[in-house]
């Protein structure tokens, strides 16, 4: 627990984490295990809580299994949908390679610049010149990385976990990109050696999207460790499968098929959703941030496993953006929070950083479902943004009670995600074509109807009739 009671800068009344990280400097990269694996290892209690998730696994695999079992006479323990989501996996494979190819023409460009610069340093004038070109090289790069996987996405619709690993490896991509050329962009005008090919390459890997010459490192590589990380990536794969075989599917997958459907049908389809989409969220939450980078910290022997933070006992939304994820919030922080802010101001600053982080998103569920439908980009980008000064004071005020209110959210927000984005995507697979069709108009909005059921009325429950 050491190890835990390090990670705190200090601790208020509230019991929220405060943290100094403006007013005191402390060491960016430090060896140091990410909070879970230092909770599971000294709490029984967090220990029984990760067996509770397990054994829901479970019974989700025991449900999929009878289901097929009486159903259709045969069982594939959620494998149809785990196939169907990484469907056409070759043209993934495809796009990712020339993502990463773009990215590897990244590093002989910088020393091509870097000779340009030292060849012209005498004429100012041309160095002028080789410095708008080589910024233009950059822009181009990044435009190249980021529209050819668009425009293929977006011509032909890829499997939606296909698409998703593209959209997201695209990003990551065009992150590391913009962080090599600002650490390293000034040192070709100095003495400063530029990174080798081989440290390039490590630190397009490395859980990290801050740049910086050297990284702490283990001795060696457990891979027991990384193996146990990488059967709970597969698990959580099947976990999501499950949810989506069990609560999405009989709700959703005929919608659209009939003209009409009442209203109280996808009221309790949405409030169905809502424990799946919790499930779903956490699970996400922990397979991404938790083992997949850990598998890849330990296989690359990079010690610190600093990706997120104790977002969950937060009563700040603020709080909560900059500890749910680590990696990228540390990447907008230095990269647009700090360029920005002393010209625009702290509060224009931080509105881009959530519109940027909001867009982003929204491009990667567009390209993943194959239409534009900005439902997390309103929750994310104005419900979001807006809950940051209402409970900057009051989350002090009350911890509790605002922390139980943001986890109301969460459950709230993921049912609303888990009901509208299967909706649509159902309604535009079963509604008949129409000329009015687009990918950014929703076709859940007219097709297909939504009524009241007829000769309803309410009644009072406290009339008692006997």
């Amino acid at each position: 627990m050491a190890d835990l009671r390090n990670r705190r800068r200090a601790v208020g009344t509230n019991g929220d984490v405060i943290r100094d990280e403006e007013k005191k400097p402390q060491p960016e990269f430090v060896a140091r295990e990410s909070m879970l694996t230092v909770l599971l290892e000294n709490s029984k209690h967090i220990r029984a809580i990760y067996h509770i998730f397990v054994v829901i696994l479970l019974v989700l695999l025991c449900d999929t299994v009878i289901f097929d079992f009486v159903e259709r006479g045969k069982i594939n323990i959620g494998l149809s949908v785990v196939l169907t989501g990484f469907g056409d996996i070759r043209r993934c494979a495809k796009l990712w390679l020339y993502e990463f190819a773009v990215a590897l023409l990244v590093h002989p460009c910088l020393l091509l610049f870097q000779a340009g610069v030292k060849l012209l340093k005498g004429n100012s004038a041309l160095c002028r010149v080789w410095t708008i070109l080589g910024v233009a090289g950059l822009i181009l790069l990044q435009i190249a990385l980021i529209a050819v996987p668009v425009w293929d996405l977006g011509k032909n619709y890829l499997a939606l976990a296909s698409s998703a690993t593209v959209s997201l490896e695209m990003f990551r991509f065009a992150m590391k990109i913009h962080a090599i050329a600002v650490a390293c962009g000034p040192r070709c005008y100095s003495d400063e050696p530029l990174p080798s090919f081989k440290h390039y390459v490590y630190f397009l890997f490395a859980p990290t999207l801050l740049y910086r010459d050297q990284y702490p490192r283990t001795k060696k590589i457990r891979w027991g460790f990384v193996l146990y990380h990488f059967m709970e990536v597969a698990a959580i794969i099947f976990y999501n499968s499950f949810l989506w075989e069990r609560f999405i599917l009989p709700y959703w997958s005929d919608y659209g098929k009939q003209p009409k459907v009442e209203a109280g049908t996808v009221v309790r389809g949405m409030f169905a959703c809502i424990l799946p989409g919790v499930i779903s969220f956490l699970a996400g939450f922990y397979m991404l941030l938790h083992a997949w980078l850990n598998a890849a910290a330990e296989i690359l022997t990079f010690s610190d496993r600093y990706f997120y933070e104790d977002w969950w006992t937060t009563s700040q939304f603020s709080t909560y953006y900059r500890t749910w994820n680590r990696v990228v919030h540390s990447w907008l922080r230095d990269h647009i929070y700090k360029p920005l802010a002393p010209t625009v101001g702290r509060v224009l600053a931080i509105s881009i950083v959530f519109l940027v982080s909001s867009i982003a998103h929204e491009i990667v569920l567009a390209l993943s479902f194959g239409f534009f439908y900005p439902v997390l980009l309103l929750m994310f980008g104005v419900c979001g943004l807006l809950m940051v000064p209402l409970t900057a004071t009051t989350g002090h005020r009350y911890p509790n009670i605002l922390n139980l209110l943001m986890w109301l959210s969460f459950f709230v927000g993921n049912g609303i995600l888990w009901s509208l984005y299967p909706m649509e995507y159902f309604a535009r697979k079963n509604c008949p074509p129409s000329k009015n069709d687009s990918f950014f108009v929703p076709k859940s909005w007219s097709c297909p109807e939504i009524v009241l059921k007829p000769n309803w009325t309410f009644h009072n429950p406290f009339d008692i009739i006997y």
